[in-house]
This record gives C-alpha cells, sequence and structure tokens, in this order.
C-alpha cells in the first residue's frame, strides 16, 4: 500500500464542515490590554514536504529543487532517498537558499539501520527526523505499544546526535483501536515528549474529525511541525486556500502548539507545481 493511500469516508458531509470550518465558532471576546495593541502574524517561514513532487523529482531533481525556490518556498521537508548523495541534497539545497530541517524517514530505515540515517539527516541540515507512517498491518494496540519505547529509544539516539525524533499523523491514528482507545491519544500519553513530538497533518485530523486546536490546548508544546493541505467540499484534497479548513483559527494557536516549522503538501495534485504555488500566495496573504 503507498504511504500515502487515500481512503475514501461515508462520513457525511455536514459532519465533515463542522470539523473543518467549526474550530473557532461563536463571538470572539473584545481584545483587552497588550492585545489590543497586538499586530496580525503572518507566517515568516513556509515550506513544502517533497513529497508533493515526487513524480517531478524522479525524472528532473535538480530542476524540481530549483523550481520550489523559484515558487518562494524557504523551506523543504525531504522523503528519505537512500541512494541520493546526502552531500549533494545539501549543496543543491544551499545553492538555491533553501533549508531542510525536517526529514521523512519510514519506520523500516529506523528500524534497519538508525546510524545511517542519522549520518544523513546531519549531513543533509536536518533538526528533525519524521516517521511518517504506519502501514495497515501495524495499526493494532498491541503494535501500538511495542512502537512506544522504540520510538523512545530512536528519540534519544536522536537527541544524542543534536537531532529531534517526531511522528507524522494520517487518519488512522484518531480511529479508535479494537480496545477502543485513540492510539493518537494513547502515543502522546505514552512517548516521553522530550524525545518524541508530533507533526500535525492538518488535513488528516480534519477528515478524522478532530479538533487541531484542542490537541495543541492539551499538549502545548508538542507539535513543532505541521503539515498544511486543504480539504474540498468532497473531503478530497486541494491546493491550500481552495478548500474549507480554518488555517487562521489553528495558526493562530501556534504558540501554544510550539509550532516553528509549516509544511505546505498535497498528495495526489494534479499539476503538483501549480499546486505549491497556488498554495504559497495563500499562506503568504493570511494573518492571524
Amino acid at each position: 500500500m503507498n504511504r500515502r493511500t487515500f481512503l475514501q469516508s461515508s462520513v457525511a458531509l455536514p459532519a465533515a464542515v463542522g470539523a473543518l470550518a467549526g474550530f473557532s465558532s461563536g463571538k470572539l471576546p473584545e481584545p483587552q490590554g497588550s492585545k489590543a495593541l497586538a499586530r496580525p502574524r503572518s507566517l515568516e517561514r513556509i515550506g513544502v514536504q517533497l513529497y508533493t513532487v515526487r513524480h517531478l523529482m524522479s525524472s528532473d531533481y535538480e530542476g524540481t529543487i530549483r523550481a520550489v525556490a523559484d515558487a518562494g518556498y524557504d523551506e523543504v521537508e525531504t522523503v528519505w532517498d537512500a541512494d541520493r548523495n546526502p552531500d549533494h541534497i545539501r549543496a543543491l539545497f544551499d545553492e538555491v537558499g533553501l533549508a531542510a530541517p525536517s526529514g521523512h524517514v519510514p519506520l523500516g530505515a529506523l528500524q534497519d539501520d538508525l546510524t545511517k540515517v542519522l549520518d544523513a539527516s546531519k549531513r543533509i541540515g536536518h533538526s528533525y527526523i519524521v516517521c511518517p507512517w504506519l502501514d495497515e498491518d501495524q495499526r493494532t494496540m498491541a503494535h501500538y505499544r511495542k512502537y512506544v519505547p522504540f520510538f523512545n529509544e530512536v528519540g534519544a539516539a536522536c537527541k544524542e546526535s543534536g537531532i529531534q525524533f517526531a511522528y507524522h499523523n494520517h487518519e488512522f491514528e484518531f480511529e479508535p483501536a479494537e480496545d477502543g482507545i485513540i492510539p493518537y491519544d494513547f502515543m502522546l500519553a505514552e512517548l516521553d515528549p522530550d524525545l518524541v513530538k508530533m507533526e500535525l497533518d492538518l488535513y488528516w485530523i480534519a477528515y478524522a474529525n478532530r479538533d487541531p486546536v484542542e490537541y495543541f490546548q492539551n499538549y502545548p508544546g508538542h507539535f513543532p511541525l505541521c503539515h498544511i493541505k486543504d480539504m474540498g467540499a468532497d473531503r478530497e484534497m486541494t491546493p491550500v486556500g481552495e478548500g474549507q479548513i480554518d488555517f487562521t483559527a489553528i495558526l493562530a494557536e501556534s504558540e501554544t502548539a510550539g509550532l516553528k516549522h509549516y509544511f505546505v503538501e498535497h498528495d495526489h495534485p494534479g499539476d503538483a507545481l501549480a499546486s505549491i504555488r497556488t498554495s504559497i500566495a495563500h499562506l503568504r496573504s493570511l494573518e492571524f
């Protein structure tokens, strides 16, 4: 199964709209004191997860990276590529002015050769390594209970190398497991928050009809990274700004969440470069 297989849902649209647009409802109180004088904030640095342009990179890696930089992005989050020289990757990023604070590394690579992963990540310049996906047969509570100590061990090894480990969600972590436990809540409760942070995917948590702001408030400082992708009325992914997710309300909680890096992503764009250009233009216009 592709790690980003797009799952069809039978959840009714009204419920989805409530989850997407209803995170922040009702009349907001009038600002008082220093808050009344606070200037609106905007995103200073915007990144993109390179999975969005993976098909272009497979045929023209250097040209695609240059196009990402030309689109106005400041940062990228890489996809693990054991065959590509990390020094060459770093040199290209430096040449075009892109930072690479984070990289996605599959579970198998973390299990098989963490030393190689850490070496490559440091050479590219990563501050974060993120586990992006669990296969379908790895999503029982027995597996989650096994992965918690393993992720803590990976996090400790990463910390020794000056890197922060994190986990990236899809929608399945919010579905009750066989004993009724919500796996995402279980991981947040059991993982050592100093060793394992979370990269919150704002599309997939909305797809699961959960409120990201509630998680930010319940687990402050746990979310240094996020994926920004939008959802249309049909619940499919769209470029940021063309869907229904209220990013202004979510990003307003960045300080509570501990957010430091924001990565645009679209798993299956029709035109990948057009998609990332549309997304960054919208994000540049947001104030919160």
